[in-house]
């Protein structure tokens, strides 16, 4: 009996090692944002960067030089309105996925052109801006009606 018991101990110990690695692990990558589609299969995982203050969504992802494959930059904004960006200073191309309140994403702007001045948006009120990478929507095949799973962290706009 007692080595039944040690056995057990010894099993829970490591079910238990192993559930607190994978939670560390999930940390340390940091936030992301799943994209689920309405059949509710997953269409991308990214890790992201958030934009909440005015400061961080003013500056967004100008001047960088390329953004990986499974990354993006969530803009989160106080209260849903209809939005408009523009690309002055990005010189990447970007996808700009418009979601409403719930997460559901409402508009996709493709392949916005970089440097563009030119104000670019959806219909409708959003309280949320998930840019990506130029095509990738097209590639992941991402649509409106998708919705925007947050992983990792509550999007709120800090003031």
């Amino acid at each position: 009996m007692r080595c039944l018991d040690s056995s057990r101990t010894g099993l829970a110990t490591v079910l238990v090692l192993a559930a607190l690695l994978l939670a560390v692990a999930a940390c340390e990558r940091g936030p992301s944002v799943a994209i689920i589609a309405a059949d509710g299969s997953t269409r991308a995982t990214l890790k992201i960067e958030i934009a909440d203050t005015d400061e961080k969504r003013e500056f967004g992802l100008m001047y960088r030089d390329a953004l990986t494959d499974d990354a993006g930059m969530l803009f989160v904004f106080p209260a849903p309105a209809h939005r408009m960006f523009w690309m002055k200073n990005t010189k990447i191309p970007l996808d700009m996925l418009f979601a409403d309140a719930s997460g559901r994403v409402i508009g996709i702007v493709a392949n916005a052109e970089p440097y563009s001045k030119t104000p670019s948006g959806v219909p409708g009120d959003s309280l949320y801006v998930l840019e990506v990478n130029g095509g990738a929507c097209r590639r992941l095949g991402i649509n409106a009606g998708d919705r925007l799973e947050f992983i990792g962290f509550s999007p709120s706009a800090l003031e």
